[in-house]
C-alpha cells in the first residue's frame, strides 16, 4: 500500500497524471482506504496537519453513477485551506464545486453526538484535483486518493441553523455556472455530517473541535481555469470568493 501511496504523492507533488491504480492491480475498497491512509501519512510527515474531512459522492444521482450505496470520505489539511487565492500551477484537473461546510466544537464520537458538536456552519467550495490521467477512476481509485481532495475554502461562519434546502449559486467572472439546493446532499448536510462521524470512527478517528467538514457537493464540479474569479453563494449563509492564477 506504501508503494501505490508513493505513485500518487509523487502525482501530487510533480502535476503530472499516471494511470489509474486498477488499471495494473486489484484494489478492493478497504484496500484503497489503506493506501488513502497512507498517502496522508506522507502529508503529515512533511508537516501537514489534518484540519477536517471531506465527503464525497453524497448525491444519489453519482452514487448511481459510481454504483455505490454509501458516501466516501477523505482527510483535510491545513496546507489544503485556501484564504483568497489559489496558484493553479501544478494541479492535473482542477474543478471546483460549492459545498456546505461545518466547524466541529466538541468531539464526536458517536453519530448521536453530531448536532450537539456542531459550533458553526458557513458557505465553503472544494477544488478537485484527480491525480489520474483524463481524470478517470473506479470507485477504489478516488478513495485511494484522498477522494480526489486538492483544496477548499469557506465564508463567513455562522451559528447553526436549517441548512436542508438552501440555494447555492457559483459564479465565474460574474457568469453563473452551476446552481443548486443543499438538499441535494444526502437529502440534509446534516446527514453527510452523521456519515462523516461514522467513517471516520470506523477509520479509527474522532473529528476533533476546530475541524471542518465539507459537506459534499450541491452541484456538479467545474472545470476551474487560471486567471478567474469565483464567488459561491448560499442563501443565509453569504459567500465566499477564491481568484486563481
Amino acid at each position: 500500500m506504501k508503494a501505490l501511496a508513493e505513485l500518487l504523492d509523487e502525482a501530487a507533488l510533480t502535476g503530472h497524471a499516471i494511470p489509474r491504480l486498477t488499471a495494473v492491480t486489484d484494489l478492493s475498497v478497504p484496500a484503497a482506504y489503506e493506501v488513502q491512509r497512507a498517502l496522508n501519512e506522507r502529508r503529515l510527515a512533511r508537516g501537514e496537519r489534518v484540519i477536517g474531512v471531506k465527503m464525497g459522492f453524497t448525491s444519489a444521482a453519482k452514487m448511481l453513477q459510481m454504483g455505490v450505496d454509501d458516501v466516501i470520505w477523505g482527510l483535510l489539511t491545513d496546507a489544503m485551506l485556501i484564504e483568497s487565492r489559489l496558484d493553479l500551477k501544478g494541479l492535473i484537473h482542477p474543478r471546483i464545486e460549492p459545498e456546505i461546510a461545518f466547524l466541529i466544537e466538541r468531539p464526536i464520537r458517536t453519530p448521536a453526538d453530531v448536532v450537539a458538536a456542531v459550533g458553526a456552519v458557513a458557505v465553503g467550495y472544494e477544488v478537485l484535483d484527480s491525480r489520474y490521467e483524463d481524470f478517470n477512476f473506479t470507485l477504489p481509485d478516488v478513495i485511494a486518493d484522498n477522494a480526489s481532495a486538492s483544496g477548499f475554502g469557506h465564508g463567513p461562519w455562522h451559528r447553526l441553523r436549517d441548512v436542508a434546502n438552501l440555494g447555492l449559486i457559483m459564479e465565474i467572472d460574474g457568469r453563473p455556472v452551476a446552481s443548486g439546493s443543499s438538499a441535494a446532499i444526502l437529502g440534509d448536510p446534516l446527514r453527510s455530517l452523521t456519515a462523516a462521524a461514522r467513517l471516520a470512527h470506523a477509520g479509527g478517528i474522532e473529528l476533533q473541535p476546530g475541524w471542518i467538514v465539507l459537506a459534499g457537493a450541491a452541484t456538479a464540479a467545474v472545470p476551474l481555469p487560471a486567471g478567474a474569479h469565483v464567488r459561491v453563494s448560499a442563501a443565509g449563509l453569504g459567500h465566499v470568493e477564491v481568484t486563481t492564477r
